[in-house]
């Protein structure tokens, strides 16, 4: 149920966004209106009466209140808040300044009369009142209605906020000291290298682009046997042979 009050950011962001500039619109306008001769009596800029103070600034301050809560909250719940709150502000547009007729017979204070002529009295009417609240009503309206409705999104939302995140088991990462490198420019040694014993002596020389030469079969005379325990001087001497 926690999880399906969150909502995008982006969940009634653009009527939060347009309430925020309403809001600022109705509370300020009628303190710098009269520099441009523009709202209600007195003609006098940033000058506070109870009249603009609770039939303009208050309910201004409502609406921008209310879409800033609209606008920047995650939670279905808050973000409703705001949309009704500015709602009240936008009705209290409307309806105040009739409102405020039932008590002036009382000596109460009320607004102003509209400043310029009936051209001007009716954009101030329009712009400062009436048309404003209506439009307010409106935003808060759309905003109420995209936050009452469960999308997609909502749900995949809420789905990825109730499943539990996967445990990552740490290992510690042991340092390992490098050992030694072998030195560059040294062929590792290959099985066959063992089994094959070196020349020995002096190769001979060899022309490039020449066979090599047939070497011819050497023959053992009787004369080249030795035997064993005699030399060359025992076979020149007489009787050696006997």
């Amino acid at each position: 149920m926690s999880a399906t009050l969150r909502v995008p950011r982006t969940r009634g962001a653009l009527s939060g966004l347009l309430l925020v500039l309403l809001g600022l619109w109705g509370a300020l306008m009628p303190l710098v209106g009269p520099y441009f001769h523009f709202g209600f009596a007195p003609d006098e800029a940033w000058h506070f009466t109870s009249g603009r103070v609770w039939l303009q600034v208050v309910p201004g301050a409502a609406v921008f209140l209310g879409g800033l809560i609209a606008l920047a909250s995650a939670n279905r719940a808050f973000a409703a808040f705001g949309a009704w709150l500015a709602a009240l502000g936008g009705a209290w547009f409307g309806v105040g300044v009739p409102l405020s007729g039932l008590w002036a017979d009382q000596g109460r204070t009320t607004l102003g009369s509209a400043l310029g002529g009936t051209t001007r009295q009716v954009a101030e009417q329009i712009t400062l009142l009436y048309g404003l609240g209506v439009v307010a009503v409106f935003l808060a309206a759309v905003a109420l209605g995209r936050l009452a409705v469960v999308g997609v999104r909502d749900a995949a939302l809420a789905e990825r906020a109730d499943r539990p995140s996967p445990v990552v088991e740490e290992r510690p990462v042991t340092d390992a000291s490098p050992g030694p490198r072998p030195p560059l420019g040294r062929r590792p040694a290959r099985p066959e290298d063992a089994t094959v014993p070196p020349p020995r002596g002096p190769l001979p020389e060899r022309i490039p682009g020449t066979s090599p030469e047939p070497v011819p079969p050497q023959t053992t005379g009787p004369g080249d046997v030795k035997v064993a325990g005699r030399t060359d001087e025992t076979r020149g001497r007489p009787g050696a042979g006997a």
